[in-house]
């Protein structure tokens, strides 16, 4: 791996676990009887939040490759 490969396994493994524990949410909620606006919303949301973790995944490569692997030296 690269310089900083290893460090970047634990956000990779930790945004795949939140997508998926959204999409099975979301695939169980869609299977009950709600109004079809409620199941837009719900979805909506869930792509929204998938959305949100995906660009947070790629800030936080970018981070690591720009060598700032801890974020509390910034503070």
């Amino acid at each position: 791996m690269e310089k900083h490969g290893n460090k970047k396994i634990a956000p990779i493994i930790v945004a795949i676990c939140l997508i998926a524990y959204y999409t099975a949410g979301v695939i169980v909620l869609l299977k009950f009887n709600f109004p079809n606006v409620l199941k837009i919303i719900i979805l909506a949301v869930s792509i929204i939040t998938s959305i949100v973790i995906i660009i947070v995944l790629i800030e936080r490569i970018n981070e690591i490759n720009g060598g700032e692997e801890d974020d509390l030296s910034k503070y």
